[in-house]
């Protein structure tokens, strides 16, 4: 059992593989965080904490002679608030009296085989995995609150989940102000946090900064998870490297408004609260109502590689839920960048043509294919094709592309409206649009209301239309403006507090619907690009759209930065026209081929205009992508270069699962003159098997992994190189 509860000594203990997580119920019923962190086996890590009168910091009263004892130093797994630890806490809540107080003690546990669901919420779940659940109930019995603390153990996989459910045990409306998730203390030690920042069309650009006394907080309320900040860090030793050192990756299953506070206190401890960004946020909890919060993703590793793995193992096997998660993903094409708005069926036609010629395998009509949509003014909401871009309609136009042995996949933003379109004229109150106020607009257009059922039935209906009329394999789910002016015109004034958190409630539900009513249908997520990156989204959707930003150089940082949590066969990763659209920049074709092989593979550009030369570089690199794609989505990924050398290049690897054969990869990023070799050690090879190196020399696994490989001196504008080491004994 990979839960135990020492009745002597008041501990619960979760065991995984090679991790320990330990708490204590102390005598006056705290429930106190002792260790997380390599495995202990029977050890009681209670001898760490020592007590000491600490001053200012305030006692709970039946300890009020007891100096040493404060809320404000102990380590928690749950905060209470308002009753003396001044630090971030867990949670906040006013009840009717109008108090803002509440101090949780243990009321009783239970220890479950298999894994607890999240009502409402993406989770992670079980698939044949060694699963245990831990539930520790905690109360107020004057606020009569009740928080559940949810431990989901995955043994093999060293992961542990997190969830709590906050209850109203009482008679009287309570309102909650903030529900974490979780709370993770890191009593000893100092610290780096590693956190991914950016910007639409720069996603997930890796920082790497020292804790320092004080709050650091991590968030989005842009009403999605959000280009700026994803809802991903990490709590590394400073000594860490991608080999060793402690490192601890906390993710949240959330695809709305988020935040992570991380404190380093005045007694030099550290503690994480992750969940729901509590700005603006108000749920009327009414007696016996409870919230569910979302769900957190928690592994602690040795090294950032380990973790990653560990992360990328997760996700790809227990938190996808689609058919695609373990299966080979189509090559695609899309139209976007080859014609804009700008498509008709004779420009769709040619270039599915030359698509399939060589080797693609569906084929994406991306935006402008319905009614009124010459430009982003108009037409968002009323998805009716287009019958003058489209004489022959949208069967029409389907028909010639399987004809030609192409699948067909479509761009839909169902979240959205153009005040320009019939849907608005009709149902002007389904927008979020707040009273007496001209809306925030961006890319013109306004966000449908989808905490409204109506609103929700409207877009399940229409795309189960569109679904079972045409045959499409295929959803491009785009979504390219944040959450402003957010107001439901269906919701009580007292309860506006609640939209943005119902409004994803509803989305996750209209995916649930969707994807069990058609399964055969791949879905990528998209978010004006990777605005909407997060576990949350990939439950249905098992790629997302990485960046708007198609350029090979720029997609390296955000690839690389992207790879820290998420898997390889998650980043949808597109080869792009030059110059690009985006940067202006001139790249080769081996390059853009090589960057966009680490992810879910494409293209994105106008080949009726490429060269017969061009052409077949592509159709070889098609070909060489569904030889290797088994390995690059199922295979280990390893970085070999760090931040310190992108200014120069970036090199990473992939090693099959049975470490039969690998594929390593560089790009250089800035050609130096007299420049010193680029050499790499390689990572996740048979230390005693023999490999063949690109065909020209074999040695050793441990040779590779311990002397390493020099690269031949690559020059030109931004060269690249892939190299094949296949076992060979």
């Amino acid at each position: 059992m990979s839960i135990r509860y020492q009745e002597k000594t008041g501990q619960l203990i979760l065991e995984t593989a090679s991790t320990s997580y330990q708490m204590n119920i102390d005598g006056m019923g705290y429930l106190k965080h002792q260790y997380y962190g390599k495995k202990l086996g029977q050890n009681d890590m209670s001898y760490l904490f020592r007590t000491y009168d600490h001053g200012f910091s305030g006692n709970p009263y039946d300890m009020r002679n007891n100096r040493d004892y404060s809320l404000d130093s102990m380590a928690q797994e749950y905060t209470s608030f308002g009753v003396g630890d001044f630090r971030v806490n867990s949670i906040a809540a006013s009840c009717s009296n109008g108090s803002r107080c509440a101090e949780f003690r243990y009321e009783t546990h239970e220890i479950l085989d298999g894994k607890y669901a999240v009502p409402g919420l993406p989770y992670v779940y079980d698939d044949n995995d060694t699963v245990h659940t831990l539930i520790v109930s905690l109360i107020d019995t004057v606020a009569n609150i009740r928080v559940k603390l949810y431990y989901g153990v995955f043994e093999e996989k060293d992961v542990i989940t997190r969830t709590a459910e906050i209850i109203n045990a009482g008679s009287e409306t309570v309102w909650l102000r903030k529900a974490s998730s979780m709370c993770l203390e890191l009593p000893f030690g100092k610290w780096d946090m590693i956190h991914f920042h950016g910007r639409h069309c720069m996603e997930r650009q890796p920082e790497r900064v020292p804790l320092f006394h004080g709050v650091h907080t991590l968030m989005s309320g842009r009403g999605m998870s959000s280009h700026q900040h994803n809802p991903f860090v990490i709590l590394c030793d400073p000594e860490t490297t991608e080999a060793h050192g402690s490192c601890y990756g906390m993710m949240l299953m959330y695809s709305g408004n988020h935040k992570t506070e991380i404190e380093l206190d005045q007694f030099d401890s550290t503690r994480v609260v992750m969940g729901i960004n509590d700005d603006r946020f108000r749920w009327e909890l009414g007696p016996g109502m409870s919230f569910q919060t979302p769900e957190v993703i928690l592994s602690t590793a040795n090294g950032l590689t380990e973790l990653s793995h560990r992360f990328h193992r997760i996700i790809r096997h227990n938190v996808v839920r689609s058919e695609y998660k373990l299966s080979h993903r189509p090559v695609l094409i899309n139209n976007w960048e080859a014609t804009y708005f700008d498509l008709n069926e004779e420009k769709i036609v040619a270039l599915a043509q030359k698509a399939a010629d060589i080797g693609v395998e569906l084929f994406v009509l991306d935006d402008g294919w319905f009614k009124n949509r010459t430009d982003d003014n108009a037409g968002l909401g009323d998805w009716i094709p287009d019958t003058e871009k489209l004489p022959n309609g949208l069967d029409g136009l389907i028909a010639k592309i399987n004809g030609m042995g192409l699948k067909f996949g479509l761009w839909v933003e169902p979240e959205m409206v153009n005040e320009d379109s019939d849907l608005y004229r009709a149902h002007p109150d389904w927008a979020m649009t707040a009273p007496n106020r001209a809306p925030m607009m961006a890319r013109n257009q306004l966000v449908l209301d989808l905490s409204r059922e109506d609103v929700h039935e409207y877009i399940f209906n229409t795309l189960s239309a569109l679904l079972t009329k045409y045959n499409i394999t295929y959803i491009k789910w785009d979504f390219n403006r944040p959450l402003a002016d957010v107001y439901s015109h269906a919701a009580r004034p007292p309860r506006q507090g609640e939209v943005t958190h119902r409004y994803y409630l509803s989305l996750y539900r209209l995916y649930d619907r969707l994807t069990k009513a058609f399964p055969h249908v791949l879905f990528e997520g998209c978010a004006g690009g990777g605005g909407r990156f997060d576990a949350g989204m990939l439950q249905y959707s098992p790629q997302i759209w990485c960046s708007d930003n198609t350029d090979a150089i720029s997609r390296l940082t955000i690839q690389y930065g992207t790879s820290f949590g998420y898997p390889i066969s998650t980043i949808g990763s597109h080869v792009s026209a030059i110059p690009n659209h985006q940067t202006g920049r001139l790249t080769p074709l081996n390059t853009r081929g090589t960057v966009a092989m680490m992810g879910a593979f494409g293209y994105e550009l106008d080949l009726t205009k490429l060269s017969d030369e061009e052409l077949d570089e592509m159709r070889a690199q098609i070909k060489r992508f569904k030889e290797l794609e088994p390995m690059i989505h199922d295979g280990l990924y390893y970085r070999l270069s760090s931040m310190k050398e992108s200014g120069y290049y970036f090199a990473w690897q992939f090693v099959s699962p049975d470490l039969s054969r690998s594929l390593l990869s560089i790009v250089v990023t800035n050609p130096l003159a007299n420049a010193a070799p680029v050499h790499v050690t390689l990572k996740g090879l048979d230390p005693d098997a023999v490999y063949s190196v690109n065909g020209e020399f074999e040695c050793l696994g441990a040779a590779l992994m311990h002397g390493g490989y020099t690269f031949p001196r690559l020059t030109g504008d931004y060269p690249s190189m892939q190299l094949d080491i296949v076992k060979v004994k």
